[in-house]
């Protein structure tokens, strides 16, 4: 009869579990747990370190805790205190039921809760008033809790759910705003303070003084000393321990690239950048000192981005001084506008044309008025300086070779190469054309701290890095290694215009390789230097686009390039480039950067790329006959078979001969050639600079305004001839302007000189 009796119990029994389980997985299909809890996104340093921070979507202080975060002490305590057999029961602890329900019954009064942990935490996902009701459901969704988690993972919602008063929940947005720390680092006294609160947190609340909660930890710390829990030595060190829990402000730090992060990608709970928080505090501290001397001179934005050029990691952002500055919009992010860039796209073009072979650093280049179908660049002091090295075109930022050899190596190719460079903000080529190399075009900071940042690594190009995680991505190749080796001494040479004139940054130059750019009205102050560990971009001006007279990045932004230099690495010149294997040194003739021809007599060394570079023969010095009066020249087909000498004259550029005779610049130049030689001449034909070739014209009707004519002739013409559709207009030296009346129509203007050599061109003329 027993038997039986067991058995139909035991059947009963099995049956009973079997229904209830069934029931259980029916109300958990039909009532399934909600998401996790939305938090608060942390901005912290490549360290860990917060450095901002934003509210929930729910307007909560609510930041996510990984158990590995928690300090063992504030694990245990809070354990034993809410729930000591958490990881022995279910989820609802029967026992505790029994006991709570018994001493209630008993009181009359509820003495005693029976909530475990888990419990607790359907309460807070699932907050309603207090019923049997809602009991019998707090106790399903606790079932519930234990299938769908492990009990770690359970207490780590506990943990980042518990309430702390106010808006604050969750046991790490306790720690900051009452000690400012991490939970790693909280001893006993405030661990057993942060397991108590929760229990009232509106009585408890540290906004009311730490007076009751002192006590109250007081009473705890002793009873889990009696239970064993922390030893008598500890307990008496947290017991004499004042309880100080002042409400702290939420860090905001890097406002700017924390703001862009989190709009990029608002769903996660913790970005950890790349920035050094040391690096970042040097470079805020030196720029507001900057800033604040800037704003009397009416320059009231600037902004600061530091690479580290090996990893391309963001070490230091600064979209502006002061992002509280609304009166000059200290919001803006300086670091992700557009602007002009002035002259600090010029490197790259200059990269390009020694990869081309067209230029090794001291080929001398053209610095002489031109003009490329209606647009004539100017040199920033208006000044040009006839024929000079590359190396020191770029050092001084010359306009007028920049953009030659823009136009020589082809602006396709260059705009291609600076999108590659992650140049995202380009116009199309057409809107921009050739003035794109002064500034004519739009970038941002960080695409030109991309580039300089390749050219520091050997030309290869990575997009730059705002969080610590994640791999490097795979380099493109931007320009050859030699090529960024000789752009880094091109732009490391210490004669240059764009020192600052102040004595202080003077004197404590860094080693680094720097170019500066100052945008047209001076809207934009741009100063980009870097050595082997860094690259530094500061930017200046107003962002309402206000121009300054005393704006140039010279005298604005290299000072604070330099301070931040020395601030961040200095003594850093000892680890310098070298010479990649690609790249060689040889002798070139001083006076063209080419290979010496017999004449050259005056050398210098130069680093070139073997078989890229070009291995032209120089021809700048010649060798011509005379008469004993030096007053002509002669032809070999002309020469006397006596009464002549020899000298050496300088065989100059058509268009720099023409600019040496117009500006009265001495050189050695060859007598007119003999006017009774009837050799005809097929080379350097007279070059007609004005008017532009297919240029339309427009005129004001019945004003009689006149064309100017003028082109460069050969060092050896004395004397051009223009035709006006074939007409005869006048004789005039080569570095005279004529000037003729037009009617409205089409013309084919010609220039011949004195050797039968000519040029054609065609140009249309319009009246308003």
């Amino acid at each position: 009869m027993n038997r039986n009796f067991f058995m139909l119990f035991l059947k009963w029994s099995m049956y009973s579990l079997l229904c209830l389980f069934l029931l259980f997985a029916v109300l958990n299909l039909c009532f399934p747990l909600r998401e996790e809890p939305v938090y608060s996104q942390i901005i912290t340093d490549k360290d860990g370190n917060m450095m901002h921070a934003f509210l929930s979507p729910d307007e909560k202080w609510r930041m996510k805790t990984e158990l590995h975060e928690i300090n063992p002490l504030l694990k245990k305590n809070l354990l034993f205190k809410e729930d000591k057999y958490f990881f022995y029961h279910p989820g609802v602890n029967p026992v505790a039921i029994v006991r709570a329900a018994f001493n209630n019954t008993i009181e009359g009064r509820k003495t005693s809760g029976a909530s475990t942990i888990t419990m607790q935490v359907a309460r807070l996902l699932y907050p309603a008033r207090r019923t049997y009701t809602n009991k019998f459901i707090e106790m399903f969704r606790s079932f519930q809790l234990e299938w769908s988690y492990s009990k770690e993972e359970i207490l780590q919602l506990y943990l980042n759910l518990v309430p702390y008063g106010g808006n604050i929940e969750g046991v790490k947005a306790a720690c900051w705003f009452y000690f400012g720390i991490q939970p790693a680092h909280v001893n006993l006294s405030q661990a057993v303070a942060l397991s108590i609160i929760p229990n009232r947190p509106g009585s408890l609340h540290p906004k009311k003084g730490t007076e009751r909660i002192t006590k109250e930890r007081d009473k705890w710390l002793r009873k889990l000393m009696e239970e064993g829990v922390n030893s008598r030595e500890e307990t008496g060190d947290a017991l004499g321990e004042i309880l100080l829990m002042p409400r702290r402000a939420v860090p905001k730090n890097i406002p700017h690239l924390a703001l862009r992060l989190h709009t990029a990608s608002s769903d996660k709970t913790t970005i950890t950048t790349s920035i050094d928080r040391i690096i970042q505090e040097k470079t805020e501290s030196i720029s507001y000192n900057h800033h604040k001397r800037l704003a009397l001179k009416n320059i009231h934005n600037l902004s600061v981005l530091i690479v580290e050029n090996k990893t391309r990691k963001v070490r230091a952002y600064l979209g502006s001084p002061n992002f509280n500055d609304h009166a000059h919009s200290g919001q803006v992010d300086g670091c992700n506008a557009i602007r002009s860039p002035g002259s600090t796209l010029k490197p790259m073009v200059y990269a390009l044309a020694i990869d081309k072979g067209l230029i090794t650093p001291q080929t001398t280049l053209e610095d002489v008025p031109v003009n490329f179908s209606g647009y004539a660049p100017e040199n920033f002091n208006a000044r040009c300086n006839g024929l000079t090295a590359a190396s020191k075109a770029l050092a001084f930022s010359l306009n007028i070779p920049a953009v030659s050899l823009l136009n020589e190596t082809g602006l396709a190719e260059f705009t291609a190469q600076l999108r590659r460079a992650g140049f995202k903000s380009l116009k199309r080529d057409a809107e921009m054309g050739l003035s794109v190399i002064l500034g004519g075009c739009g970038v941002k900071i960080t695409e030109l701290t991309g580039m300089y940042a390749a050219m520091a690594n050997g030309g290869e190009y990575m997009p730059l890095s705002y969080t610590e995680d994640g791999n490097l991505p795979t380099p493109t190749p931007l320009i050859s290694e030699a090529s960024a080796f000789m752009i880094t001494e091109m732009l490391t040479q210490m004669i240059r215009p764009d020192l600052p004139n102040n004595y202080e940054s003077s004197t404590h130059v860094p080693k680094i390789a720097w170019k500066t750019g100052t945008s047209y009205g001076r809207r934009d102050a741009w100063s980009i230097g870097y050595n082997r560990k860094y690259t530094i971009a500061v930017w200046a001006g107003n962002f309402n686009g206000e121009g300054v007279p005393e704006l140039t990045g010279a005298d604005v932004a290299t000072p604070l390039l330099f301070d931040l230099f020395n601030a961040i690495d200095y003594g850093s010149g000892n680890d310098w480039y070298t010479a990649p294997r690609s790249a060689d040194l040889r002798l070139v003739c001083s006076h063209s950067g080419l290979i010496p021809g017999e004449l050259c007599l005056d050398l210098i060394s130069d680093y070139y790329i073997p078989a890229v570079s070009s291995n032209k023969k120089c021809a700048h010095s010649r060798e011509i006959h005379v008469n004993p009066e030096n007053t002509l020249s002669y032809c070999m087909s002309c020469v006397p078979e006596n009464g002549y000498r020899k000298i050496i004259a300088e065989n100059l550029p058509t268009s720099v001969y023409a600019f040496y005779m117009s500006n009265n610049i001495h050189f050695s130049k060859a007598p007119p050639h003999n006017p009774m030689c009837t050799q005809l001449f097929g080379d350097q034909p007279p070059v007609i600079i004005s008017p532009v070739h297919n240029k339309e014209y427009l005129l004001e009707k019945n004003a009689a305004q006149p064309l100017q004519l003028t082109c460069n002739a050969a060092p050896d013409i004395s004397s051009v001839h223009w035709y006006i559709n074939d007409r005869f207009l006048a004789t005039s030296s080569p570095t005279e302007a004529t000037f003729f009346t037009p009617s409205e129509g089409n013309y084919k203007i010609s220039c011949s000189d004195d050797k039968g050599r000519n040029q054609d061109i065609n140009v249309s003329v319009k009246f308003y």
